[in-house]
């Protein structure tokens, strides 16, 4: 279980595929308290660590995607160089500084437009349209890992508002136009929805 609030922008250092996709990533978290068999949300979808270490002084860790991830989630367009947003599993205790994220990539979205605006940056995504149902003003989505509020919604397209720290910590200050992004709708929206349905 994640909260959509990064902390902390990796790197993808290697890439190879032995049987799954095995992907090595960059990070500046102590990789001596990773366990393996932990899970890590990396620019959304929650991936299990199966190595770890330090190389040049620099730590990193190693997960595997299967080929059912990688046709469901942008990790294939992945490459060595490519920024990744990071989140480790919250402990009990932990603050809920976003909006309760499990990540599991319900969709993938692209990048419609990039407009500055003010200080801050408006974003507008273009998502599947069996996804729009869930996507509401004011509500919660997770965009590459990211819990983001939804400012406006129309047809099969949301805008946020990114501020000059999101913008800057996370890799929303690296994304272009036509981009594949990762999305994961509310878990309350999708049960409100069942509800909704099931009367």
């Amino acid at each position: 279980m994640f909260t959509g609030i990064i902390t902390d922008r990796g790197r993808v250092r290697a890439i190879s595929k032995p049987a799954d996709t095995l992907i090595e990533i960059e990070t500046s978290y102590d990789v001596a308290r990773i366990a393996i068999g932990a899970s890590i949300a990396c620019s959304g979808p929650c991936l299990t660590v199966v190595r770890r270490g330090v190389t040049d002084g620099q730590g990193w860790f190693a997960v595997e995607a299967s080929a059912e991830t990688l046709s469901k989630t942008t990790l294939e367009d992945w490459r060595v160089g490519t920024p990744i947003n990071l989140e480790r599993a919250l402990k009990v205790g932990d603050e809920l500084g976003g909006h309760i994220v499990s990540g599991h990539v319900d969709g993938v979205g692209r990048v419609a437009s990039i407009t500055p605006e003010g200080g801050s940056w408006r974003f507008k995504f273009d998502a599947p349209a069996e996804l729009m149902r869930y996507i509401a003003q004011k509500g919660s989505i997770a965009v590459d890992g990211v819990s983001l509020t939804v400012n406006e919604v129309e047809g099969i397209t949301f805008g946020v508002n990114i501020i000059p720290h999101t913008f800057a910590e996370t890799t929303f200050g690296r994304m272009t136009q036509g981009q594949r992004i990762n999305l994961e709708i509310d878990t309350l929206a999708r049960y409100v929805d069942r509800i909704r349905t099931a009367n």
